[in-house]
Parts: structure tokens; sequence; C-alpha cells
């Protein structure tokens, strides 16, 4: 049965498709889920409104991108708006103002590993943690960002690159070790 088949059934409320999905997708976008909250409870919660949201707004897929990608634009929106309401303080900088120069260069030197660039990712300011979650390890573009956190073009890039300064002074003094 072809991924299409499959989706068409869903729209059409079959629950036999709906768990062939679910079986599918669920251990992948868990994965993502668990990038953004670090909790296992709460990816597993993440997950669930997802995918319910998901079954909900299938008629909304239209095939433009793959069924995945649909998908975890939904984990990512839930995950972020979890963790929204579990802050419910957040700090909103005004960055229109900003000029940053472009750089395309995401190295690193080589005696840091990737779990050192995740735990300096996770001790960024939440404004350019999910900015950076995103392009990184999400592998979205500017553009998908900006319509799933629903902010500017231009923000999307100042935010990117601002976040990648704080990385790498991060990673330099190794602050995430210490804690601090």
């Amino acid at each position: 049965m072809f991924q299409i088949d499959v989706v068409e059934q869903c729209k059409q409320n079959n629950r036999k498709a709906q768990v062939k999905l679910y079986r599918q997708y669920c251990d992948g976008m868990y994965c993502v889920a668990m990038r953004f909250v670090k909790n296992e409870d709460d990816a597993e919660d993440v997950l669930q409104e997802s995918f319910i949201k998901a079954f909900q707004k299938i008629e909304q897929f239209k095939g433009e991108v793959t069924f995945g990608a649909w998908l975890k634009r939904i984990v990512i929106n839930k995950s972020i708006d979890f963790l929204k309401k579990k802050q419910e303080k957040l700090v909103a900088l005004d960055e229109s103002y900003m000029h940053i120069v472009e750089d395309e260069d995401w190295s690193v030197a080589p005696e840091y590993t990737i779990n050192d660039v995740c735990k300096a990712i996770d001790q960024l300011p939440e404004n350019y943690k999910y900015v950076v979650m995103m392009f990184l390890i999400e592998g979205y573009d500017h553009l998908e960002i900006s319509e799933v956190l629903n902010i500017t073009h231009s923000t999307c890039r100042t935010r990117l690159l601002r976040g990648k300064g704080y990385l790498k002074e991060i990673l330099k003094g190794k602050d995430y070790e210490t804690g601090s």
C-alpha cells in the first residue's frame, strides 16, 4: 500500500490506516519532540497531541511535501507551544534594528563532539535555541523557520546568526560543563 493511499484512507477516517501511519512515524516524531522538550513524558504528550491534530487536520494535507515533513512541522509547533505554556514568561526582544552580517560557516573545532554542541544549544536563550535547532538539527531553511515560528524572514536570520555567535561563545567557555 502506497503512503498516499494510506493518507487518503485516513481522510476517510479509516482507523487501520491511522494506526499504520502512527506506527510508521511515531518513533521518528518522538525523537523530534524529545529534542525540544527534553522529557520522555512530555515528548509522549506532545506526540499524542500532534497525531490528534494531524488526523483532525488531515484534509489540509495536499501532498505538496511528504506526509512526514508535514507531520514534523506539527510536532515542532506542538513542542514549542508546550514549552511556551510551561514557561509562561518569555522576554520579547526587538531585534528589527540589528544588522547582522551573513556567515554560512557552521564548522566547529574538531575537539568538540556532537554531544558538546547539543549541550551548548540547550544553553541558548529560547529565541535563539529554537531557530538554531530547527536550522541545524531539523534541516529547515529560513523561510520554513519563519513560517513555523511566525516571525519575519529577517528576524529568523538575525536570531540564527546571533544564536550561532552565542553557541560559539558557549563552546569556547564550555559553560555547560560547570552548569553556569
